[in-house]
């Protein structure tokens, strides 16, 4: 399956608001409904510039883990290092 973009996502599911079943909505555009409710959990009541948002957040957080992984590698390095007997 092709990746879609958040306002597709959006678009997708204020489409369930209104008298279309879940069923023809995932049938029309090709998706489980799985991914749909997965979706709905995700971005439901959103805008697109909200779900960009919460993407750059994401992309944000993603970073900060891993240069907190990094530098507790280092402190964990440096301390073994220093409690060796030279």
């Amino acid at each position: 399956m092709k990746r879609v973009n958040e306002s597709k996502v959006i678009e997708i599911i204020k489409e369930a608001e209104g008298d279309i079943t879940v069923r023809d909505i995932c049938r029309k555009h090709q998706i489980t409904e799985q991914t749909f409710y997965r979706w709905r959990n995700k971005y439901g009541g959103m805008d697109a510039s909200e779900a960009r948002r919460l993407r750059e957040l994401e992309k944000e957080n993603n970073q900060l883990k891993q240069i907190v992984a990094d530098l507790t590698l280092d402190n964990r390095i440096l301390r073994d290092v220093n409690q060796k007997k030279w």
